[in-house]
């Protein structure tokens, strides 16, 4: 009986590691081919200008080229589903923004995936103010002078967004309910395609994240009215913030980071982790982030999934307290 209890013991002991054995080999080994980064809308936007900004020393980190795979669409859940269906071995990441891992869970009546249990949260990159921006042609100069303008004309002018449901369109939403005004909303497949029209004058504004509009404003090719929040931006601190021209429910933020698919092992994902942090607190990478008007910004993977988690939440009772709904 003796022997026999510890021929079992012997095996167990032996059975045991296996397993660790073999994850951690796959993380040695780990990557061993491209990684593939899905950005989920239109190239030249602030996802895809992000992506870029830090694809070079994460190429360096992880001793493999980056891929940038832009899929514009669905207010991000074309991309987003292309990662969750990609095999669970790390080699596909998501650059997300509050539109495709928040408010999508909100704004769809089925939403096509389910964020906290499709996702791994890896980390954020960056967080980023609005600003609301227009056609130099409008004849106004700030956002209450621009709230008595659309009064007068009501669906008459055209606001832009990245797509149907983001974060965007609700920060117009959420204008025109407080401000008693009626503008046109135009979906785009991802806000650079938006502020080519605001630029050429084929729509009159529109909300938009700081990183790609930055540049437009400083040349005077859009103007800035407002700050889409509660305080002024460091990046534009003469710029009034809504609040201050009176509409204090207009605060947008979001958020950027990387997901990766549920399933990737653990001990991969921490290794992408680890090489996400280290590429944002590069000195350079952070100074390309700020230059583009972003505040770097990184988590733990549980912190950043308790985050997400909570802005599910923000973006809920937003949406219901201004009876919001999207036909998809």
């Amino acid at each position: 009986m003796k022997s026999i209890l510890m021929l079992a013991a012997a095996l167990l002991t032996a059975l045991l590691p296996a397993p660790l054995t073999v994850i951690s080999a796959q993380a040695q080994n780990f990557p061993n081919r491209p990684i593939r980064i899905v950005v989920p809308f239109a190239a030249g936007g602030p996802a895809d200008i992000t992506t870029r900004n830090i694809a070079p020393r994460l190429t360096e980190l992880l001793g493999q080229s980056i891929v940038v795979d832009n899929r514009a669409g669905g207010n991000g859940t074309i991309g987003a589903e292309a990662m969750i269906r990609s095999a669970p071995d790390g080699h596909t990441l998501l650059m997300t923004t509050a539109s495709v891992t928040s408010i999508n869970m909100v704004t769809y009546a089925k939403p096509p995936y389910d964020t906290l249990r499709d996702m791994l949260p890896l980390s954020p990159v960056m967080t980023t103010g609005s600003l609301i921006v227009l056609h130099p042609s409008m004849p106004v100069k700030n956002l209450k002078e621009f709230v008595a303008f659309a009064k007068t004309r009501p669906n008459q002018i055209a606001f832009g967004s990245a797509g149907l449901g983001g974060t965007l369109h609700l920060g117009l939403e959420m204008l025109m309910a407080e401000a008693n005004i009626k503008i046109t909303h135009v979906a785009y497949k991802g806000a650079a395609p938006a502020v080519t029209d605001v630029i050429a004058g084929q729509i009159q504004g529109m909300f938009v994240d700081l990183p790609v509009i930055s540049p437009y404003v400083k040349s005077g090719r859009v103007r800035a009215i407002a700050v889409a929040a509660q305080q002024r931006s460091p990046h534009f601190p003469d710029l009034p913030s809504a609040k201050e021209a009176g509409f204090a429910n207009i605060d947008m933020l979001n958020y950027y980071g990387l997901l990766t698919q549920a399933k990737v092992p653990r001990d991969i994902a921490l290794k992408l982790h680890d090489a996400i942090i280290k590429t944002v607190n590069t000195p350079a990478v952070r100074d390309r982030l700020l230059a583009v008007g972003a505040d770097p910004l990184t988590m733990s993977i549980e912190e950043f999934t308790d985050y997400i988690r909570k802005d599910i939440e923000k973006w809920r009772k937003v949406v219901k307290g201004a009876n919001l709904t999207f036909d998809r």
